[in-house]
């Protein structure tokens, strides 16, 4: 059972505040914690915000942070030098205060804030978080450079930071280099400079990402492996190994030495709590909501939607609904990834065949109840980016007829014969569905039995990182907002020696393709970049790396209460500014 001693601490005696089966509701808990203590700018203080996701976390630890459930705990806990307005999706500064960029347009100098400090922790002498230097900032990055099993983010700099290749090389086998990475130099306690190969217009968004995020060496030296949920940063809210438990929920903490206020001079984060339970059925989930268990329901089960759709409000000015509905297209793709450089998928006949035999209209319009923005018949980048006009890129749509053909051309006169599995996660059921879905329209356009292999999402992670699959599920979102972020899953040089690979997951090699997207990458304006990039998305298409099913629309709904935490295209969220309201006011509105 989950230790609650530091929960009754910190909430003077709310022995009751969080039950061991998770079922106590928002309104219960502002009870345990006394009426919400008024702010400057009509906001408050205190409250717990209750949420949901359908998998649990898979790893916390910065460098090993692949899936969307680990990244939107792991935002509130760490911080990067940088970090993305939660409207916008604007790179702003975050643990860097300033920066300066010379005119080769390569060296980056950025100035740290001062008197930020790392969460209270065992690993600090006294248990008392001391202050973030820059020797941290290079501390971190030159691990993120560094070969080791836990290490899943060196793509971040490689081919970026100028040394880092070289560095990375240098620490095969668990050697340590010998010498400094070449790109980072400290200037003094609070400046740390950078220098890069070539220019790379997203390099601070790239500051901005998981992996870069800032964690002190005491923490590794002590905890090692055990970061995985051992979380020591700098954010808003601070996770306590006696606040999880294991498979079914954990709690954030209010971080009371957080370092930033908001406009109005209050002191961040306002929130005293943030519960995360691990619900895999929707439906579930949604009564939850109903019954104000949850603050916020993201995903809505697909026979519910109309229904819960006549309950709300997306006019913040307008009447007020039950709940607040908000939706928009998402910067995230639905597929199914091939193994392609071994097994029965290495022959991209056989990728056509099945990327031609699937109806995705059909499943997006009558499978999900329309719960999606648009049909996978493009490539893998979403219509999230104005500048990049994905109905250039030709994907797959239906056609029983070429199915069959490159059926026959990979050599299967008779889909009898050929045999294949799909690995899965449900989340929620609505993966099963739509599995149980494609597995009928494969058998009935080329004769192929698919066998369903459903398993943990932890378990697919795995798989997609080992390569252990033929044909596998997944949901790519971007952790940063570029068409980058989608196709960087297809460069060769993201397949690493040592078996597992990421985020190349697909095994997929071109060579024109990494020409085209490394063209990309160094172009010197946006408008090159983003149409190499779309020359690379069609080069990759043309071989059926991957089968696209759909393009994200999230519906995201909260209860009236929840203020200040505006959605967005890539689903991250900053619960350092959202602050909750007195039902009574709230019901005035």
């Amino acid at each position: 059972m989950r230790k609650i001693i530091a929960i009754v601490i910190l909430f003077g005696g709310a022995l009751g505040l969080f039950s061991c089966n998770g079922n106590s509701s928002s309104e219960t808990a502002n009870e345990g914690l006394g009426k919400l203590r008024p702010a400057e700018g009509g906001r408050y203080y205190g409250g717990i915000f209750n949420l949901s996701e359908p998998e649990y976390i898979k790893n916390l630890y910065p460098h090993n942070i692949i899936d969307a459930y680990s990244f939107r705990v792991a935002s509130q806990v760490y911080e990067g030098l940088f970090k993305f307005e939660q409207d916008s999706l604007k790179v702003i500064p975050s643990l860097a205060e300033r920066y300066e960029m010379d005119t080769s347009l390569t060296v980056y100098t950025i100035h740290l804030r001062k008197g930020v400090k790392f969460h209270d922790d065992d690993c600090f002498d006294g248990g008392k978080g001391r202050e973030l230097k820059a020797q941290d900032v290079k501390y971190c990055f030159s691990k993120l450079c560094t070969q080791y099993p836990s290490n899943q983010g060196f793509h971040i700099f490689d081919g970026i930071l100028k040394g880092a290749k070289t560095y990375y090389d240098a620490s095969r086998g668990g050697k340590t280099p010998t010498g400094d990475l070449e790109g980072i130099k400290i200037i003094d306690d609070y400046t740390i400079e950078f220098t890069l190969s070539q220019p790379n217009s997203l390099f601070l968004a790239k500051l901005a990402r998981p992996e870069t995020f800032i964690f002190p060496k005491e923490a590794f030296d002590k905890y090692g492996i055990d970061m995985r949920i051992r979380c020591v940063g700098t954010g808003p809210f601070q996770l306590k190994p006696e606040n999880v438990d294991e498979d079914a929920s954990l709690i954030l903490l209010r971080n009371p030495n957080y370092h930033r206020k908001d406009q109005y001079g209050n002191q961040l984060p306002f929130l005293q709590a943030i519960k995360v339970r691990f619900i895999n059925d929707k439906q579930m989930a949604l009564l939850d909501f109903k019954q104000k268990k949850l603050d916020m329901m993201y995903r809505l089960p697909a026979a519910e939607i109309f229904e819960i759709l006549s309950e709300t409000s997306e006019d913040p000015d307008g009447p007020q609904g039950k709940y607040v509905l908000q939706r928009e297209p998402e910067m995230q793709t639905q597929i199914l990834a091939f193994r392609n450089d071994q097994g029965v998928f290495k022959d991209k006949n056989l990728r056509k065949a099945f990327s031609y035999a699937i109806n995705r209209e059909m499943i997006l319009d009558y499978v999900l109840n329309k719960q999606g923005f648009k049909a996978g018949i493009n490539g893998i980048t979403p219509p999230s980016f104005p500048e990049y006009d994905i109905d250039q890129i030709q994907g797959y749509t239906y056609n029983p007829d070429s199915a069959v053909y490159f059926l026959r051309k990979a050599g299967y006169s008779d889909g009898k014969d050929l045999k294949v599995t799909l690995d899965y996660n449900a989340e929620g059921n609505r993966n099963t569905r739509v599995v149980n879905e494609i597995k009928k329209q494969i058998k009935e356009v080329l004769n192929v039995d698919i066998e369903l292999n459903l398993a943990p999402h932890s378990h697919i992670t795995e798989k997609c990182t080992s390569g252990d699959f033929a044909l596998i599920r997944l949901s790519w979102i971007a952790d940063f907002p570029s068409p980058e972020a989608f196709l960087l899953m297809f460069h060769s040089k993201y397949i690493t020696e040592n078996g597992v690979s990421y985020p190349n997951i697909a095994r997929y090699t071109n060579p024109n393709f990494d020409k085209l997207y490394d063209q990309a990458i160094t172009a010197g304006t946006q408008v090159k970049a983003m149409q190499k990039f779309m020359q690379a998305e069609q080069t990759a298409m043309e071989d059926a790396p991957i089968m696209v099913l759909w393009y994200d629309e999230a519906y995201r709904l909260l209860l009236p209460r929840v203020q200040n935490f505006p959605n967005n295209p890539m689903q991250y969220r900053d619960f350092s500014e959202v602050y909750l309201e007195p039902e009574e006011e709230n019901n005035t509105k």
